[in-house]
């Protein structure tokens, strides 16, 4: 069990997301970055549908109300046990009565600004159409629907079971493969239905300029600001069917990126998507700064889910044979 004494606004419970429900007219949710949050299961040895909590607001600080096994990832946060300075991406056991404090995140050549707090078996919450996430726009999932505020408790749904995986980490996949445009980072991106109705010069602006990340972004989308995106003639479409990625342009020419709670349909043109393996590089930009997009194909985005999913592979190798040399000891 964890109390959370601090936390600034918009820290839910998240998993994987909600697959399957679209149909139903109801968005994905989950992790804005699903690779820190893959990671902290990983560690823990939880299920990889798990679900921990997505911080972005920080000072974030929770009380410990049983001894429980927990990892952080994401966000580089400096965190600390009590007094006990912890390595971010690392495992670690606390006692009742703990606290667990995460600060500003650290700046570094990729900015991530999201953390995940992971606990043993998973944040304990009833499942609903399938996922623990938080939809906060529907108010269901997570913790009530809702956000999380001071005093709230959670339960960890298997606690001191992952114990023995103390004492071990991970490296940040930011840091084995960083993915750079000059010197900002860049996520790939495929042309989409509408690109070729777009004209020459804001083709120019979209793979070479900087896009800055407004401070009207959030979960449903990343309002980008930047050289404005004209069409060689208006566009009018009906509304369809969008996932996250989906790059639309309204009439300001000002790029709207869906993410993890966009709405399951939309009218505006889309003149790209980036790709699903490079969503979490996305989630992790902070507010105020810029991002690049690299145009990609088909076949580069498909080696890069499978990239992803080797990473992810071999954390969980790692991980297994850490657990069986502690075991054996």
């Amino acid at each position: 069990m964890i109390e959370i004494v601090t936390t600034g606004a918009l820290a839910t419970v998240q998993d994987r997301g909600r697959d399957g429900a679209l149909k139903w007219g109801v968005g994905s949710s989950g992790a804005l970055d699903n690779l820190a949050l893959s990671a902290g299961n990983i560690l823990l040895g939880n299920d990889d549908d798990a679900a921990g909590i997505e911080i972005q607001i920080f000072p974030f600080q929770v009380r410990f109300t049983e001894d429980c096994a927990f990892a952080i990832t994401g966000a580089d946060c400096g965190a600390s046990l009590d007094d006990l300075p912890l390595p971010p991406w690392w495992v670690q056991t606390a006692t009742a009565g703990q606290i667990l404090n995460l600060g500003i995140p650290r700046q570094g050549a990729w900015r991530a600004s999201r953390a995940y707090l992971c606990l043993a078996g998973g944040v304990d919450v009833p499942t609903v159409l399938g996922s623990r996430s938080t939809q906060l726009r529907g108010a269901f999932g997570g913790l009530d629907g809702r956000q999380l505020r001071g005093g709230d408790r959670l339960r960890a749904r298997a606690v001191n079971s992952a114990a023995r995986r103390t004492g071990f980490g991970l490296s940040p996949p930011a840091l084995d493969l960083p993915l750079m445009a000059g010197d900002l980072p860049a996520v790939r991106v495929l042309p989409a239905a509408e690109y070729a109705r777009y004209t020459d010069a804001a083709h120019h602006a979209l793979w070479n300029d900087a896009w800055r990340v407004t401070p009207h972004s959030n979960r449903y989308g990343y309002r980008l600001e930047g050289t404005p995106l004209l069409a060689t003639a208006p566009i009018e479409t009906r509304s369809h069917g969008i996932v996250p990625g989906v790059i639309q342009v309204p009439p300001n020419g000002q790029p709207i990126v869906q993410m993890r709670d966009a709405q399951p349909s939309g009218g505006y043109p889309k003149i790209g998507v980036v790709i699903e393996a490079d969503l979490w590089r996305l989630g992790q930009a902070p507010i105020g700064s810029h991002i690049r997009f690299m145009q990609t194909s088909w076949d580069e985005a498909v080696d890069a889910a499978e990239q992803n999913a080797r990473w992810l592979t071999e954390a969980r190798r790692l991980a297994d044979l850490h657990s069986g040399r502690t075991r054996s000891r």
